[in-house]
């Protein structure tokens, strides 16, 4: 049976430089009569630096964090998976578009892992791709165009894009997307992201977490038992 990579391909391709020091000098420009480029020049101690940002960031003045842009490359995720995607605040996409890129045969697709551990399911799942494959063929032989033809194609479908964001609203989709009630492919597409950044910026770790993590405690109404609940939480403050 034919083997596939069903993995988010990511590539982190722009980022600021001094990331630290911008970031730092945000937040002390708020607290400080000196210039921000004078805060700037003179930002030399790491330490100092990361305590002023883990303050700032704990008490919710996550505005000194919007001034990291970021840009990532991302391929071999599904159409459902952007679907999810797209719906997050404060993101800017670029995607390959079904209306002018035409499939030229078998069109790339991604196999759930549910199915995909599954050999008879799999099996019959990878030979519907192909019915549906053969059949926008027909219909673009036939004449219509593209963006009628795409009408066919599954969430399943393979898609690339660039998609760029802020420092404050990675943060804020790694508390959501990386939480294990997450979808599997969005949540590993999310974890590709975090770690190509945190490998040239590995002061961002503590931040790129689920929200259990981040806030000690989980708000969903169905937990994964990984950290107490907040009516727990409150249970046990007597709230």
């Amino acid at each position: 049976m034919e083997e596939r990579n069903n993995k988010p391909v990511v590539k982190l391709i722009s980022k600021p430089n001094n990331m630290l020091r911008t970031v730092y000098t945000a937040c002390r420009t708020c607290y400080s009569a000196d210039s921000p480029i004078n805060i700037y020049d003179k930002a030399t101690d790491e330490e100092k630096m990361l305590k002023l940002i883990n303050n700032v960031i704990a008490s919710g003045h996550h505005s000194t964090i919007e001034h990291i842009q970021l840009s990532f490359a991302i391929s071999n995720v599904s159409r459902a998976c952007t679907h999810q995607l797209v719906r997050h605040r404060l993101m800017s996409f670029s995607q390959k578009s079904q209306r002018y890129v035409q499939e030229k045969g078998q069109f790339d697709f991604l196999i759930p892992p549910t199915i995909d551990k599954n050999p008879e399911l799999k099996e019959k799942f990878i030979s519907f791709m192909g019915e549906i494959s053969n059949k926008y063929q027909e219909f673009i032989e036939a004449g219509i165009p593209a963006e009628d033809a795409r009408a066919v194609l599954p969430n399943a479908c393979a898609t690339s894009l660039v998609a760029s964001l802020n420092l404050r609203e990675l943060i804020h989709l790694a508390q959501l997307r990386l939480c294990t009630r997450a979808q599997y492919e969005i949540r590993t597409l999310v974890k590709g992201m975090c770690d190509e950044i945190t490998k040239e910026e590995p002061w961002l770790k503590p931040y790129l977490v689920p929200k259990c993590e981040f806030f000690g405690f989980c708000d969903e109404h169905k937990s994964c038992g990984r950290k107490i609940t907040k009516k727990e939480l409150f249970e046990k403050a007597g709230l």
